[in-house]
């Protein structure tokens, strides 16, 4: 193995010539620079970071009043990011839990209640309570670069707070959920994850936590998904208030489709795909305005709609109950229906 060489720069050498000496840095430094920067950053973190236990029926169990399995059902990884027991982890590890505990690197062991979950960004928050709780640092996930060193913190099959490290290997990715709605703003590293990884921490060299781990791509290898901090936050603190995020709504299932070039010159499109509906929801927003089956939605307000995801993304809260304009095209036709979204009706079990 060939040596690793940096150059370090004196400023002048005596003699008044300014001539730059040369001061090899060898790779076992280098090596141990690297091994001191994930201890540092695994000793700050561990101690938020948490082991989480799911109980529930069995399901196998088709009783009227449910069976429970002598052990947990499902086991994942959260950590504390509050002083007062506030856990962030994801909600496919907690969805539909009838009982949830929270196991500490102390040792110590909590019931957990579920403050709140969003299944469209896999997120979810639970809280204990306990003393000398230990609340991760949190960082700006919008300062990391591609090729960042970054460590990944959880329980997976129950080994308890492993380590794993790797580099920032994409920024801005996106990933379906189980909800099928699509999350942005997606880190994708290769630091290893694995079954009981979900909802870990994902930390810089300096313990600041830039992620929420959540998936895989397998059968790939080094290809691992966290949810992006700045995302994390925000969703953690309307889960908090509210207990769930509000989400506009417009009652339609639609497929993204492919529009005749033709019919794109003449109407003078931005895309040449739309979304064509394939059903509207009786009640709905979309039957209050209008919305046919067959139509093809190619504009919402003043953005324009080429896929299910580009609607997706425009059905905020600050949508709900906004009059706004859906643009669509109708046996060749375009027209324009005035439509008011209602609160996506989303639940959180």
């Amino acid at each position: 193995m060939g040596k690793i060489v940096r150059f370090v720069t004196n400023g002048s050498n005596g003699s008044g010539s300014g001539a730059a000496s040369q001061s090899p840095l060898p790779d076992e430094e280098l090596f141990d620079a690297y091994s001191r920067a994930v201890v540092g950053a695994v000793d700050t973190v561990s101690p938020s970071v948490v082991s989480i236990e799911i109980h529930g029926p069995s399901p196998s169990s088709s009783n009227a009043t449910p069976r429970h399995t002598p052990g947990p059902r499902g086991q994942g990884s959260g950590f504390i990011f509050t002083p007062d027991g506030f856990v962030l982890t994801n909600s496919h590890v907690v969805h539909r839990a009838q009982h949830i505990e929270v196991a500490l690197t102390d040792g110590r062991r909590f019931p957990a209640d579920l403050v709140g979950e969003d299944p469209d960004t896999d997120l979810a928050v639970v809280r204990i309570a306990g003393t000398q709780l230990v609340a991760a640092r949190l960082g700006d996930s919008q300062t990391l670069r591609v090729g960042q060193l970054v460590i990944a913190l959880g329980n997976p099959y129950g080994f308890q707070c492993t380590v794993t490290a790797g580099v920032v290997s994409a920024l801005g990715r996106s990933l379906r959920s189980q909800s099928g709605r699509l999350i942005d703003n997606l880190i994708q590293t290769d630091a290893a994850l694995n079954p009981g990884n979900s909802g870990g921490p994902l930390v810089t060299s300096r313990g600041e936590v830039v992620g929420v781990n959540t998936a895989v791509i397998l059968p790939a290898q080094g290809i691992c998904f966290a949810i992006a901090m700045s995302t994390a936050q925000f969703v953690a603190g309307r889960l908090i208030k509210d207990g769930r995020i509000r989400r506009s709504y417009l009652g339609i299932g639609g497929q993204n489709i492919s529009l005749p070039r033709r019919l794109v010159r003449f109407h003078n499109l931005a895309a040449e795909k739309g979304v064509v509906v394939v059903s509207v929801e009786p009640n709905s927003s979309a039957q209050h305005a209008g919305v046919h089956e067959g139509d093809v939605i190619v504009g919402y307000g003043d953005r324009t709609v080429a896929s299910i995801d580009d609607l997706q993304r425009l059905m905020t809260e600050e949508q709900v109950g906004s009059r706004s304009t859906l643009t669509l095209m109708r046996r060749g036709e375009k027209i324009t229906l005035t439509i008011v979204p209602q609160e996506s009706r989303t639940v959180k079990k």
